[in-house]
């Protein structure tokens, strides 16, 4: 691994969010670096999911602080985090089953045709939404033959492809995937991520919350391990093994010094 003085695209310095007892995020830091992917693993209740919507702006933190380019962030919802560049694909992938693909990718950002028929009529302007739908389809060669279709029609890892192509048009600074290939078959998971690679590929940074080993081991640059409430270590998947992994989700390993400051890649 190799020291980067890179500033890191989302930075997170000790956060905290507590429910009466319960802590859920206890003093959490994390970093993701321009063109990498990051993938976020740790046991059911380490709080990584409660990270990952701070992150997303779904959740307002107690304490510390969220950092975009270095410039410090106060999302008090998740459209204050997608103004600044954050999409997130959630499980349920938040498509309309249906709607066709192209009013699907431009959900909640419609775009209007101009002059009086979408100031004062709110006609949207169906045809370049389809074309540039198709165009961000193509861009990440996600191969549906028509963007008129209903999503209904579509499988499991089609849906995921426009979820993802959403976020992909308009996440301009991190895409956040979670639990992308849950309940997708072998070539389907291959082809999401396949199409993380080709969000990585463009420039974009990728954060990739998932249980599947394999798959983490797979596409991710750097490990994020998290476990009670706050990040263990940074892994580099090049000189751990799946097993090492798990043991430092569980505990049963201790991560190096370099892993633990986790600024190391």
């Amino acid at each position: 691994m190799t020291t980067t003085t890179a500033t890191p695209v989302l930075q997170a310095r000790g956060l905290v969010k507590k429910y009466g007892n319960v802590t859920a995020i206890n003093g959490a830091d994390f970093d993701l670096y321009p063109g990498e992917v990051l993938a976020v693993v740790g046991d059911n209740g380490a709080g990584k999911s409660s990270l990952i919507k701070a992150l997303a702006g779904a959740l307002i933190p107690d304490q510390g602080e969220i950092l975009m380019n270095g410039e410090k962030m106060n999302f008090r919802n998740t459209r204050d985090a997608r103004a600044a560049g954050i999409e997130t694909v959630y499980q349920d992938l938040a498509v309309i089953p249906a709607l066709d693909i192209a009013t699907n990718v431009f959900l909640g950002r419609e775009v209007r045709r101009k002059g009086i028929m979408g100031s004062v009529f709110r006609r949207l302007d169906m045809p370049r939404m389809r074309s540039e739908a198709s165009g961000h389809l193509a861009d990440l060669k996600i191969g549906i033959k028509s963007v008129n279709q209903a999503v209904e029609t579509l499988s499991g890892g089609q849906r995921q492809g426009v979820a993802v192509v959403r976020a992909a048009a308009f996440g301009r600074g991190v895409i956040i995937m979670d639990e992308p290939t849950a309940a997708l078959g072998v070539k389907e998971s291959g082809q999401v991520i396949d199409l993380i690679r080709s969000i990585r590929d463009r420039g974009i940074p990728v954060v990739l919350i998932s249980h599947d080993m394999p798959h983490v081991f797979e596409v991710s640059d750097r490990i994020h391990v998290h476990r009670l409430g706050q990040r263990a270590g940074v892994i580099d998947p090049r000189e751990r093994s799946m097993s090492e992994v798990v043991a430092l989700m569980t505990g049963a390993e201790r991560p190096s010094e370099a892993e633990q400051a986790g600024g190391v890649r």
